[in-house]
């Protein structure tokens, strides 16, 4: 999809969930939690959105 957006995230973002804590009232949806640390990327099941981390892992994150 075109329109799904790709959201780059850092160390500072973690716990990643979504939507992020400043997304406008009308794209809320229940909360979810998303792993990046594994394959550096993870898309919201609700909205599709994309996030990918950028940056060091935080220490004890592989």
């Amino acid at each position: 999809m075109a329109d799904t957006p790709t959201i780059e995230i850092s160390a500072h973002d973690l716990p990643l969930h979504c939507p992020m804590p400043n997304a406008p009232l009308w794209c809320q949806h229940p909360r979810v939690f998303l792993d990046v640390m594994q394959t550096g990327e993870a898309v919201c099941p609700y909205c599709s959105t994309r996030y990918v981390f950028k940056g060091d892992a935080p220490i004890g994150h592989h």
